[in-house]
């Protein structure tokens, strides 16, 4: 959910930035940023989000065809929203299968544009809610884990189940499958440090920023805020399936992105993009994952995965919301 906002309400949105930054009054912010608030004041989108489901998006938008090469589990309300969620999986050729509760409703986040920064006040709601024992361990829903060769988790999740992500990356191990992880963001490196480091092990890609690699770096006392050193750290950590060796992509912003895998860093320089032609950078490095992705499910290069990825955050820059056009225009 996305709105622009008029020179006075930008001084106001940041003067209430201000506000927070001095006296971290965030539970203040989010009864006054109220949804049904923001509704009625602003001009607002809507679009289908979430980390995860955003980067299978992308990934099959990338991909084209064949149609559901990615399956996405998730958690829902049985609410309006929910409904919508099911619908844009459908358009987009994902086979979601979300678990569906009526303790919470769909979770939504409130994304504030002001020119190139933005702000979020998430309700997370049902995405607090899956449980492993009423969806992952269904039969028919392990099954189409057992069928996957690629498993991609945001970091966020980690907060929720995880014994879920456990028995997903434990089974990937075993079975010589790659297990992807996102950091996403830098609280999960520090307050979920203990659920990120028994998932660590059994990661084949990592991906990150370059916060959220430096509060990484600072939790697991590497010593270094050097992001190629960080990279080759995160690489060289403790492995359970050690025939594959680790490969860490680090993200920049606009500055290079860093890779580390087989002992060796690497960098690669972004796509250039005039600042006046960026319209939203959420859902830049979800969409960066589901690019690099992409070519990974089908074996391609490492540098083809980033070259893939860097297409897909430069498309996703210049639209609002994590939208794209019908096709991509990568060779």
């Amino acid at each position: 959910m996305t709105s622009k906002l008029s020179k006075s309400e930008q001084t106001l949105y940041m003067t209430l930035n201000l506000l927070l930054e001095i006296y971290e009054l965030s539970d203040l912010f989010v009864s006054v940023c109220r949804f049904e608030e923001i509704v009625k004041k602003f001009n607002v989108e809507y679009h289908a989000g979430g980390a995860t489901q955003n980067s299978i998006k992308i990934a099959q938008w990338m991909i084209q065809k064949p149609h559901n090469v990615g399956t996405f589990f998730g958690c829902i309300g049985k609410d309006k929203f929910g409904e919508i969620l099911k619908q844009k999986a459908v358009e987009a050729h994902i086979d979601a299968h979300y678990y569906e509760q009526e303790e919470e409703p769909t979770g939504s986040c409130a994304a504030c544009i002001t020119g190139d920064n933005r702000s979020l006040v998430a309700n997370l709601a049902a995405a607090n809610c899956y449980k492993k024992d009423k969806h992952l361990d269904l039969e028919e829903n392990w099954k189409l884990v057992e069928k996957a060769k690629v498993y991609y988790i945001a970091g966020f999740f980690l907060t929720v189940s995880l014994e879920s992500i456990l028995k997903v990356a434990k089974h990937a191990s075993e079975n010589n499958k790659l297990f992807c992880l996102n950091l996403s963001a830098p609280f999960i490196c520090q307050f979920f440090k203990d659920n990120l480091m028994q998932v660590m092990p059994y990661v084949d890609v990592l991906f990150g920023n370059e916060t959220e690699a430096a509060t990484f770096a600072e939790e697991q006392d590497f010593e270094t805020e050097d992001i190629k050193e960080i990279a080759k750290k995160a690489q060289a950590l403790p492995k359970v399936n050690t025939k594959r060796q680790r490969i860490v992509v680090l993200t920049q912003g606009k500055d290079e992105t860093t890779m580390a895998h087989e002992g060796k860093v690497e960098t690669f320089p972004v796509l250039k993009i005039d600042p006046k032609d960026m319209v939203d950078t959420n859902g830049a490095g979800d969409a960066f994952v589901g690019g690099f992705l992409s070519e990974l499910v089908q074996e391609k290069p490492l540098d083809q995965c980033v070259r893939a990825a860097h297409y897909a955050a430069n498309v996703i820059i210049r639209r609002a919301g994590c939208t794209f056009p019908e096709k991509p225009d990568f060779n």
